[in-house]
């Protein structure tokens, strides 16, 4: 049973004023229009106004101060996520994870600094969690200008390593998941060496978002020392536990690569935009960027290999920019593959961006 108080919040908040996001809020649409012209520089106004109005409508629901202190704090985090990184739009980037507890001594860490080093010498900046170890040893290879940090308070363990302590570049998390929003949003690659909880957490919620559609696809690669065996006996779970049940599909498995060496990581890496640019969904068409063209021929046996993945009386046909692509102007020179893909099989789109890199 409600308490007094809370029955009388509760009514006060039935008498306020009901905020839409439409245009029919009457005063309070001419005071917002008014605070976006008197703040000058906004450049998305039709977006800001609809985050006011997003946050005068949970001032006016929520009695819980918690909740209105995670909307805040989230909010401010990733208005500051995008504030770091956004200079860098226009640079590739690869999010590496692994284990902060990995030594200076194990030959894990000495493959983790070269992997950062030849990212840099490849044109990559490379995003870690900023702690130690695996963390470490990437930013150290690839230099603190050359470096992002995507941290996280914690009550133990995970501090700045030297590298990227006072870069203005580094960024420290109250909540994990602004954080893992920052590693995937930014990423145009993953790599995962060995490691704990975490590490594993990353994999598999990036192959999640990946496998749905909700995250472009992107090279994924596992890297394990030579010998090693943390990620062959991680996909021997997946053969054995996961396909065998059917709990996954065997196109999956076209999402990630293996590899033992830090040469074999970066290739894997430059092979995937080795034509391929990036893509982009346009009234149900899957509209993909490439930074040369194909020739007919190559068109007509994508579409005997792919045809599975379109839709009905689908097709793969080259373009030009679409109308809607005007909003980029600096790729509208770039050749495109219109593409009437199902939105389905997200492991056999991977092996087509694989195919058109091979031609």
């Amino acid at each position: 049973m409600l308490s007094l108080n809370a029955a009388s919040s509760k009514q006060e908040r039935a008498k306020s004023m009901k905020l839409h996001f439409t245009r029919n809020n009457g005063l309070v649409d001419e005071v917002i229009d008014k605070l976006l012209e008197t703040a000058e520089g906004i450049r998305r106004p039709e977006y800001v106004r609809e985050m006011i109005i997003a946050a005068l409508k949970a001032g006016q629901e929520d009695d819980e101060s918690a909740d209105l202190k995670l909307m805040n704090t989230t909010l401010k985090e990733m208005r500051f996520t995008s504030k770091i990184f956004g200079p860098y739009r226009n640079v590739r980037k690869v999010t590496v994870f692994g284990s902060a507890r990995t030594e200076r001594n194990e030959t894990v860490y000495e493959m983790a600094r070269s992997f950062g080093r030849k990212l840099a010498e490849s044109g990559y900046m490379a995003i870690t969690g900023g702690g130690g170890g695996i963390m470490q040893a990437v930013n150290e290879g690839a230099g603190p200008e050359h470096s992002f940090g995507v941290n996280i308070r914690l009550p133990f363990e995970q501090k700045p390593n030297p590298v990227l302590t006072g870069n203005p570049r580094l960024i420290t998390y109250k909540y994990f998941f602004n954080r893992k929003v920052a590693f995937l949003k930014e990423a145009d690659a993953v790599a995962l060496f060995p490691g704990g909880f975490g590490t594993l957490d990353e994999a598999m919620e990036t192959l999640t978002l990946v496998q749905t559609g909700k995250r472009n696809p992107l090279p994924l690669v596992l890297v394990d020392e030579p010998g090693g065996t943390y990620w062959t006996a991680w996909i021997q779970f997946l053969e054995e536990e996961m396909l065998a049940r059917g709990y996954i599909g065997a196109s999956d498995f076209s999402l990630f690569d293996r590899v033992n060496s830090v040469d074999s990581a970066v290739n894997h890496i430059n092979r995937f935009y080795s034509r391929y640019h990036s893509m982009r969904y346009v009234d149900g068409q899957l509209v993909i960027r490439l930074t040369s063209p194909l020739a007919p021929h190559h068109i007509q046996k994508l579409k005997e290999r792919f045809r599975d993945i379109l839709l009905p009386q689908g097709d793969i046909a080259l373009s030009g920019p679409l109308p809607v692509e005007m909003d980029e102007p600096e790729i509208a020179h770039l050749p495109r593959l219109v593409v009437d893909f199902n939105r389905k099989d997200f492991g056999q789109l991977r092996s087509l961006i694989d195919a058109i890199n091979e031609f």
